[in-house]
């Protein structure tokens, strides 16, 4: 394999990404040609990759059925042309939230996600930030998730100014990665207990174990996906209640629509902030440098 020419496959929704990660890489670039017909069919065309090491990049955000469906299509044709090695690489990997039971009578999704990359020739999956481990645990195949945390922090080091600052985990399963993102920086950490609704999806924030020590300090959100942005407002008004200085929310995968952004600036943030492994407004951190190591690394 690692004498195998490396073909770095840019998926529709990741074309500029996978452009970066062939640049870092100085590999040939495969571009996929993809058609969505009026009745929402795909259809793929791209070069044969017989005897190629191929790497596809392709973030499966939404539409994410639409997406994913066109990922395993790609991966499909790479092992039907005769591909040395076949490598997924989903920056954004859908449905690691659903990664169990929460209630009586659900499924799974990602067992079924990790058979069907597994049935199509799929030999190593490569995710960012994933949400849950456990959402990976469903492979059988090689699986490597890369922290965005190092980049997270440098933009932050490099590019804010701020006043004696706190980061802030909306959750407590954010803990791990908000107390790894402020060991970076030497600053300060805390996480608000969250609870959510799982029938209406509402979003409840305990305010009385917040802490007096946000009073007149900058706030960073770190957070690993903002879908709606319902947790972050909710965090934004109770720091605003203790008295906090400006707010920045930092992320890996930003979800957001428009009117959500906005919704979010509107409750007092100063600007929301995320990788480029989702195309948004937000995406202002490259992680094709990241990406394009961990695959040298790997190879």
């Amino acid at each position: 394999m690692k004498n195998a020419e490396l073909a770095i496959v840019a998926g529709p929704s990741s074309f500029e990404l996978g452009s970066r990660i062939a640049a870092n890489l100085n590999s040939e670039l495969i571009t996929v040609n993809a058609t969505v017909f009026s009745d929402g069919e795909s259809k793929i065309q791209m070069p044969n990759v017989k005897g190629k090491y191929c790497v596809i990049v392709q973030s499966l955000y939404p539409p994410p059925d639409r997406h994913l469906l066109q990922t395993l299509m790609i991966s499909k044709k790479c092992r039907d042309d005769g591909a040395d090695m076949v490598c997924n690489i989903l920056p954004y990997m859908a449905y690691a939230r659903q990664d169990r039971a929460f209630v009586n009578d659900e499924f799974p999704t990602m067992a079924l996600i990790a058979e069907l990359f597994e049935s199509v020739g799929t030999k190593r999956i490569f995710a960012l930030d994933i949400h849950s481990s456990k959402a990976l645990s469903y492979f059988t195949i090689e699986t490597i998730n890369i922290s965005s945390i190092p980049i997270l922090a440098e933009y932050v080091k490099s590019n804010l100014h701020l006043d004696n600052p706190i980061a802030v985990s909306p959750d407590i399963g954010g803990r791990k990665r908000v107390e790894d993102f402020s060991q970076l920086l030497n600053i300060d950490f805390i996480t608000l207990e969250k609870k959510r609704d799982r029938y209406s999806g509402e979003v409840f924030i305990d305010e009385k174990n917040i802490p007096d020590i946000v009073a007149k300090r900058d706030i960073v959100i770190l957070d690993d996906i903002i879908s709606t942005g319902s947790s972050v407002i909710k965090a934004t008004e109770v720091l605003r209640k203790k008295g906090s200085g400006k707010i920045y929310v930092l992320c890996t995968h930003s979800l957001l629509a428009d009117e959500n952004f906005i919704k979010i600036l509107g409750a007092g943030v100063e600007n929301i902030i995320s990788t480029n492994s989702v195309p948004s407004r937000a995406a202002k951190i490259d992680i094709a440098p990241t990406i394009a190591s961990c695959i040298c690394n790997r190879r």
